[in-house]
């Protein structure tokens, strides 16, 4: 949709006569929600996606560009206990809990401790290995379809370390990846150059992880899945969800632009989700915000070709069409506290360290958004409510872009179960439409639900 479609649906206060009559509203348009609109409009459904703002601008807009397929462990391991009174005291350092959100955030940690034992630890791994197995794939696919596949650079990323004494540390990564049947080829010096040769010769050598990628332009990718998702006879509209009810016949949803009332209702909204979740549901999920930042270098479009990771620094570097994005630090602080933005430009000092040449901040821009984080490490990809009505995808934490394009399409599997079909929808209706739905989930390999059942926090 363009910018001026955008702003005209942005200063209409009220429904189109249409929307009542969508199939599912989707609430969300980031890149969970326009992946889900695309793959759901392609199966014969009307839908209405719903955000506050523009598609694409919140935690998708911000993130680190990272087909980040190769991060099959939980976002903590056991070195999360002695780092929390780091975390406390050290505003500067690559992880940050703010004290004054820490009774929120207690609960949560909890949880997250908890989910270190053992068995869950496993169970989380395996969740996470199964999604990004299947993840780029489904965005080669995805974007292919759509005519968008130089969005998408799946060349590799590197994992580079500078210190001797840090020579184990990279071995023991390179192990653990190994063991979970994630590809990695470790580099000398040399090699890592030739890949990357603006880095410092200080670079002691590094992994590199060829079943992963970048794309060029994250907010230009929502876009581009939402104008197909229009092409295919989607809807958007600029609201705020409040609040819903969910009933055997249908979804009832108070919004900034009053009430409506659809068959079935997706929750895609980020960070944002869980009181949605709570009232239509019943449950009330744990779900928290990683903060994440960036800083985007404007002039340093040829520095890099492919994504580079820092061992010890702990951040990222993503080469893109407007720029070098540097990201990687997070701070728990919840969605009110405003942006610590000396976060971002804290990530120049790191990055300066890793070239022979002084990078450019000219014109260099900020940014702070609302990764949606669980303290399992696991998304919700489920359906709940009455008659399944109710569909969820959201708390894929630093992991959204990745898996995006495969939770759409196990998203877009629930309309297989005749069921669950809106016996309105002469699309759904069809036995040949139905058919196809179930052959193309029967010929795609997706990954098994049950570790992404909101059931297990009931």
């Amino acid at each position: 949709m363009s910018q001026s479609q955008h702003s005209k649906t942005s200063s209409d206060t009220r429904f189109c006569s249409g929307d009542s009559e969508a199939d599912i509203l989707i609430v969300g348009a980031g890149v969970i929600g326009a992946a889900c609109a695309l793959e759901l409009s392609r199966r014969g459904l009307k839908v209405l996606v719903l955000d506050r703002d523009e598609p694409g601008m919140g935690a998708s807009y911000g993130n680190a560009g990272h087909m980040a397929t190769e991060q099959v462990f939980p976002i903590a391991d056991a070195s999360l206990l002695k780092r929390i009174p780091g975390m406390l005291i050290d505003p500067r350092g690559p992880l940050r809990l703010d004290w004054r959100y820490l009774p929120k955030s207690a609960p949560w940690l909890v949880r997250l401790l908890w989910n270190l034992r053992p068995a869950p630890y496993q169970h989380s791994t395996a969740g996470l290995q199964a999604l990004n197995a299947a993840s780029l794939p489904a965005w080669r696919e995805l974007l292919s379809s759509i005519g968008q596949s130089a969005l998408l650079r799946d060349e590799g990323s590197l994992l580079v370390h500078e210190r001797s004494e840090t020579t184990g540390e990279l071995a023991a990564v390179a192990a653990r990846m190994q063991g979970q049947g994630v590809p990695v080829e470790p580099l000398s010096r040399e090699e890592v150059r030739r890949r990357a040769p603006s880095l410092t010769e200080a670079v002691k050598g590094g992994l590199f992880f060829p079943d992963t990628g970048h794309v060029t332009d994250p907010h230009r990718l929502v876009q581009a899945l939402m104008a197909a998702a229009e092409s295919a006879g989607a809807r958007f509209a600029r609201a705020e969800v409040s609040s819903g009810e969910a009933q055997a016949d249908g979804v009832r949803l108070e919004t900034s632009r009053g009430a409506l009332t659809v068959p079935r209702v997706l929750v895609s909204g980020g960070a944002y989700s869980a009181p949605l979740v709570s009232a239509l549901t019943g449950t009330s999920v744990p779900l928290d915000t990683e903060r994440g930042y960036h800083l985007m270098l404007p002039r340093e479009t040829e520095r890099l070709p492919l994504a580079v990771t820092s061992l010890e620094r702990r951040f990222i570097m993503t080469p893109m069409d407007e720029g070098l994005r540097l990201a990687g630090t997070v701070e728990f602080a919840g969605l009110e506290r405003p942006a610590r933005m000396q976060r971002a430009r804290r990530l120049l000092e790191l990055a300066q360290g890793l070239f022979e040449q002084p990078l450019s901040d000219t014109d260099a821009t900020p940014w702070m958004g609302f990764r949606p984080s669980l303290p399992d490490s696991l998304p919700v990809i489920d359906r709940a409510g009455p008659e399944g009505r109710v569909l969820l995808a959201f708390g894929h934490h630093h992991l959204g872009l990745t898996q995006a394009a495969i939770t759409a399409r196990l998203v877009a599997s629930f309309v297989a179960d005749e069921s669950f079909a809106s016996p309105t929808s002469s699309a759904l209706a069809d036995s040949a439409f139905t058919d196809s739905v179930s052959r193309a989930v029967r010929d795609t390999a997706l990954p098994s639900l049950a570790p992404y059942r909101l059931g297990r926090f009931a």
